[in-house]
């Protein structure tokens, strides 16, 4: 984005627009999703998912201006959706109960791995002229590699049983089990059996008149709301950004400490996938919300203190909007102006707020810092102020990202994976990653205008506070699913205090301690 920034002269709205329309378009997809995996099977439209993937790359690799650039992003968000709704369903339905959890965490391990490797390109490729075509052409090849993986794998076993494919559901589970197959696939064609007895319509409304399953499909969503409030993909798609803004000059260093903060979220989701099973999803993602509530508080407090201490203006600027701002904290926060200074050792000397060039975010549009390497004192500062505090940032970034995704990052996914009957699984699974992805819309569209209007200090306190909402409603609604098989996970959500929540304890042990005053706010 700094790149793309600079060459392609994006404003804000037009930043907020390429990240956003990527996201948005995921949302409309995953909601595709569910009627798609119920008629194509989820192998079909993981192999259509990487399809598109390497369409969209193509297009972003070649884009001849921002226009095309944001149809390539639309086409990207299409494959993203539909995949990240089918893949956590496709891994549920294929592994055995004992490491679903750790099968399912390690998918979102090898998304965080794929985001640092992601990073590491883009660093190298900054110094590249053009260098963001090659950032966003590579994607093609681990599509292309997903494409030719996916032709060799077999279809869910619960998916061919639903659609009648008896044989074929049992081979495939042969095959994927080895010997010992027979009572789970008796147990499924029961549960599938099971489901067909049920009177037809509409799966959503056939979710919402089911007791269990709306029960299940509230905690799915609101576990999934609660996972983008937080502002996970705030610092994904602004980590450069935001290390700038802290007060990092260099793009180079922000992209390359941007792939340092990638590496923290691949190494601690690493320390999810050792301790989904043994800790279980449910104190697990408490611990991440905690974790998270207090690096955000941290990001809150090293912005506060750079506002604090931001430099006076010192000098009168041209008739203009910029030339009312007594301080740099103001400057920077509107995106028509910049902070113009002289840098002597530490200090900040002879500063103006002035007019950025609408041509270049990185030149003013008069004065001093039109050319800077007139002067090589002179520093020309859009978007960040000089700041002593920079490192409290990027503590509290890693801090964040070390919190976030061993817990919060994964388990969101893991949950919903498992706790949906076979028949509003893929429905389930699709309303749920369609709330992920539109709040991700409400929150990457919303970041740079609502850091304008709150600063960047009160954006961070604001998502501390909703996380801390996160965390009463994990504390009170989400029961422990570890270890129960997927046929089993109807009990949790049955809504009655008598013989079934005793059957869930018996089964996941002490895990589920709230179990009562879970199906009390639930119902």
């Amino acid at each position: 984005m700094l790149l793309l920034k600079q060459e392609l002269s994006l404003s804000a709205l037009w930043q907020e627009l390429l990240v956003s329309s990527t996201v948005a378009a995921a949302a409309l997809s995953a909601l595709l999703g569910g009627p798609l995996n119920g008629s194509m099977g989820r192998r079909r439209c993981i192999l259509l998912a990487s399809f598109i993937f390497s369409l969209g790359g193509l297009l972003l690799s070649l884009a001849p201006n921002k226009e095309v650039l944001l149809v390539g992003r639309i086409v990207v968000g299409l494959g993203i959706g539909l995949a990240s709704m089918t893949v956590p369903v496709y891994l549920a339905e294929v592994a055995p109960p004992h490491l679903r959890g750790q099968l399912v965490t390690v998918n979102a391990l090898f998304i965080t791995g794929g985001q640092f490797v992601a990073a590491v390109v883009d660093g190298a490729f900054s110094y590249v002229s053009h260098g963001w075509r090659f950032m966003l052409g590579l994607s093609v090849v681990p599509s292309l590699l997903q494409f030719v993986g996916f032709l060799f794998l077999p279809e869910s076993p619960r998916w061919l049983l639903a659609k009648g494919r008896s044989l074929e559901a049992y081979t495939v589970l042969t095959r994927i089990r080895g010997r010992g197959a027979e009572e789970e696939y008796e147990s499924i064609r029961l549960s599938v059996e099971e489901e067909n007895k049920e009177t037809g319509g509409m799966v959503l409304l056939r979710i919402l008149a089911h007791g269990p399953t709306r029960r299940a499909l509230m905690v799915g969503c609101g576990l999934q709301m609660f996972q983008q409030l937080s502002g996970i993909n705030t610092v994904m798609y602004y980590s450069a950004t935001i290390l700038q803004m802290s007060g990092v000059r260099d793009v180079q260093t922000a992209i390359w400490l941007s792939a340092a903060t990638a590496a923290t979220n691949f190494l601690f989701t690493l320390l999810g996938v050792w301790l989904v099973e043994s800790v279980g999803r449910r104190k697990l993602t408490l611990a991440s919300l905690m974790g998270t509530c207090g690096s955000l508080l941290v990001l809150a407090l090293g912005f506060l203190l750079s506002a604090l201490t931001s430099p006076p203006v010192t000098l009168p600027g041209h008739n203009s909007s910029c030339s009312s701002y007594s301080a740099c904290e103001g400057c920077m926060l509107d995106p028509d102006c910049g902070f113009c200074y002289k840098l002597n050792s530490s200090s900040v000397m002879d500063s103006s707020c002035v007019d950025v060039n609408p041509a270049s975010t990185n030149h003013a549009a008069h004065g001093r810092c039109v050319n800077q390497t007139l002067d090589s004192s002179l520093v020309w500062a859009y978007n960040f102020c000089p700041s002593s505090f920079s490192w409290i940032i990027v503590v509290g970034l890693v801090l964040y990202l070390a919190a976030f995704a061993p817990g919060m990052g994964p388990m969101p996914w893991t949950v919903n994976s498992e706790i949906y009957p076979l028949w509003a699984r893929s429905t389930g699974n699709a309303c749920s990653a369609g709330v992920n992805w539109s709040f991700n819309v409400l929150v990457s569209l919303t970041f740079l205008h609502v850091a304008q209007s709150l600063t960047y200090y009160g954006v961070f306190f604001l998502y501390a506070g909703l996380v801390a909402v996160a965390l009463l409603f994990v504390a009170l609604c989400l029961p422990e699913t570890r270890g129960l098989k997927l046929e089993e996970m109807e009990a949790l959500f049955s809504g009655s205090q008598g013989p079934q929540v005793h059957y869930t304890r018996s089964v996941s042990g002490a895990a589920f301690m709230d179990g009562d005053i879970a199906h009390i706010i639930l119902r």
